[in-house]
């Protein structure tokens, strides 16, 4: 008996589906069996990976979704830039590294590293205006019959220690007509801040360096803006000059022009009692060899700010 040809063709597509529907279900019970019961191996094994390898990523995704969203801590952006400032540093990028850490007190004031930036930036700054012999502002006088120390240190604004320092001359020596002297002005700014306790230098708007306080007494409440009258050694209870020879070894201290403010070095206890407190001079004491630092990068006349 003969088919029409329409009814061959229907016949052969219904058998087509059925062995694709036991193809699914072979497949689909063999995929269940491999992944709950036993992997298969052979060709499953390296189209569908090993169930425990894909239930142990899984969990690990897990995880560090749960680390990142609820037990890692937020960090602060100003660590983050003192973190990326630290690589600066180690790669020698000395420069991006300093505007790094000074963008942190300057936006960040606030942040745990904060006050660290701020040592380190000083750290630097000191390095570059101390110890490079070709730092910025740096001239070079050629002695002239009649000169002296002081008339040079008058006529460049700065002093004879900073003098000594730059030309790395132990004590004062004797000079002569064209004889180099390196001089440097010193045409800072000092600011008194009572709220960080601290003294820093400023040259116009740009952070120097600073230093903290350990006592400040009898400073005015409101912000004032005073002079430096003079620096002086204390010596075996004299009051020395900068030029005098002694002056190198001596305390330093720098006398302001309003009433008996002063900032000077001190090397007693941080923490004084009230009795002790009250003995204390008035004005700004700092550590001996910072005040050292300090002394040195001042003049007679340089503004001080205090607030």
């Amino acid at each position: 008996m003969k088919f029409p040809h329409g009814l061959r063709i229907l016949t052969l597509i219904r058998i087509l589906a059925g062995l694709l529907v036991l193809l699914v279900v072979v497949l689909t019970a063999t995929l269940a069996y491999h992944v709950h019961i036993e992997p298969v191996g052979g060709k499953m094994s390296r189209l569908i990976p090993e169930p425990g390898s894909m239930n142990q990523h899984h969990e690990a995704i897990a995880y560090a979704r749960t680390l990142d969203q609820r037990e890692l801590p937020n960090i602060e952006p100003g660590a983050q830039a003192f973190s990326k400032a630290t690589q600066l540093m180690s790669a020698g990028k000395m420069g991006e590294a300093r505007e790094k850490l000074t963008s942190i007190f300057n936006i960040f004031p606030n942040s745990s590293v904060a006050r660290k930036a701020r040592r380190i930036v000083s750290d630097m700054n000191l390095d570059a205006l101390l110890g490079n012999r070709n730092a910025q502002g740096r001239q070079i006088h050629t002695v002239q019959p009649g000169d002296s120390y002081l008339a040079i240190a008058a006529k460049y604004r700065t002093t004879v220690p900073m003098m000594i320092h730059l030309n790395s001359m132990k004590r004062l020596k004797g000079i002569q007509p064209g004889d180099k002297l390196l001089v440097m002005p010193l045409d800072f700014r000092l600011l008194i801040d009572q709220r960080r306790q601290s003294v820093s230098i400023w040259d116009g708007g740009r952070f120097i360096s600073e230093y903290p306080a350990l006592s400040m007494r009898g400073l005015p409440a409101k912000s004032s803006k005073v002079a430096i009258k003079q620096i002086i050694g204390e010596h075996l209870g004299s009051k020395l000059p900068s030029h005098d020879e002694n002056y190198c070894s001596a305390d330093k201290v720098i006398q302001l022009d309003s009433g008996s403010l002063q900032i000077r070095a001190w090397e007693g206890p941080v923490v004084a009692t009230e009795a002790e407190e009250n003995e204390l001079p008035h004005g700004v004491l700092i550590r001996a060899e910072q005040m050292e630092e300090l002394a040195l990068l001042v003049r007679r006349g340089n503004v001080v700010e205090i607030r």
